[in-house]
């Protein structure tokens, strides 16, 4: 498997895999103009000629035959052309003394406070391709690709997930909170955010802070979880060093999680090294690894071993990132619980 930019040539493989995400993921409808527009931008962006405000830069997995089987992306700034909506949880307190009366009330505040960071979206892998390296490749091939171009992104990254629906894509924040301001399913508004009509939230939603006791048990106790369909991917991120600092999304209220971006550990801990082919071993550790290229980036997981220098990985590995030995490759161990190579402490 290889993750690499996206083609125009992809666009048909990129419209079957949105039709079938289901509800949720708003930055991948099924919609061919949309995408059609998306892949443009994206090439735009890995070709250089896209600002930081507009750079999307939308990966693919690809396997061995040439078949796309998963999408990623990073934007490189979220609300600089248009506003970006988070709740924010916070704490309304109300006291009397004469009453003797004291208490706390979790309260929504409408904020834009994540505009300008950096944000990973559009992660989607087919069913039947959700094992070995492959999700964690489609996933953190993006930390490469930041690590070798920091000057691309922002001081932050966040991750917005998937929130608590049900099998028909009903979801109960939305059915106690949304419904009543916008008069519409959470599918039809979910789609709309999603081709890029987010007017309508800055002219429905309402501007004051909203008490979590006027929603549904139902609702209140889903504020900040997210999709059971979406913990592998919560965990893996949790992993790389984001946290959920209290922003939910406006829709299903699943949580907006965010790292400093050097602190992400695959940006952290990857490492410059020069390409030698040979035999890794029987106990070497996966490593991810990056071609260093941009319009032409590569990146693949297969096991490595690090030597004065050098990263030895098997002549299919140097094949799939189309290099050679003596090149110059970017990599970190795929997984932090992977064994340290002493180069690396």
């Amino acid at each position: 498997m290889i993750v690499r930019p996206v083609r125009s040539a992809d666009l048909p493989a990129l419209l079957n895999l949105a039709r079938s995400t289901g509800a949720g993921l708003t930055t991948l409808p099924a919609n061919e103009e949309r995408l059609a527009h998306r892949v443009g931008w994206a090439e735009k962006a890995f070709r250089g000629e896209a600002e930081r405000a507009d750079a999307d830069y939308l990966f693919v997995l690809e396997d061995d035959a040439g078949q796309v089987v998963g999408i990623s992306a990073v934007a490189g700034a979220v609300g600089l052309r248009e506003p970006w909506y988070n709740y924010r949880l916070g704490l309304t307190v109300s006291a009397s003394q004469e009453l003797q009366i004291h208490r706390e009330i979790p309260t929504l505040f409408l904020a834009n406070d994540l505009t300008g960071n950096s944000e990973l979206c559009s992660l989607f892998l087919q069913a039947e391709h959700r094992s070995g390296l492959n999700g964690r490749l489609l996933s953190k091939a993006r930390f490469l690709f930041i690590a070798e171009f920091p000057q691309l992104f922002g001081n932050k990254v966040i991750a917005e997930m998937r929130g608590m629906s049900d099998e028909q894509g009903r979801s109960p924040f939305w059915e106690s909170l949304g419904r009543h301001f916008f008069k519409m399913e959470f599918s039809r508004a979910d789609y709309l955010t999603g081709v890029g009509n987010k007017a309508f939230i800055a002219e429905l939603m309402p501007k004051f802070p909203l008490y979590t006791c006027f929603l549904s048990e139902e609702a209140r106790n889903i504020i900040g979880r997210v999709h059971p369909d979406t913990e592998p991917a919560l965990a893996m991120l949790k992993g790389e060093g984001f946290s959920y600092q209290g922003y939910v999304d406006i829709f299903d209220a699943g949580p907006a999680i965010e790292v400093e971006t050097a602190k992400i550990r695959a940006v952290r801990d990857s490492q410059a090294l020069v390409l030698a082919i040979g035999t890794p071993g029987d106990d070497a550790a996966p490593f991810l690894i990056h071609n260093r290229k941009r319009e032409d980036c590569r990146i693949t997981a297969a096991p490595a071993r690090m030597a004065a220098g050098t990263l030895v990985v098997d002549p299919l590995t140097a094949k799939r990132l189309q290099l050679t030995a003596g090149d110059q490759v970017r990599a970190v161990p795929l997984s932090a619980r992977a064994p340290a190579n002493k180069e690396l402490i």
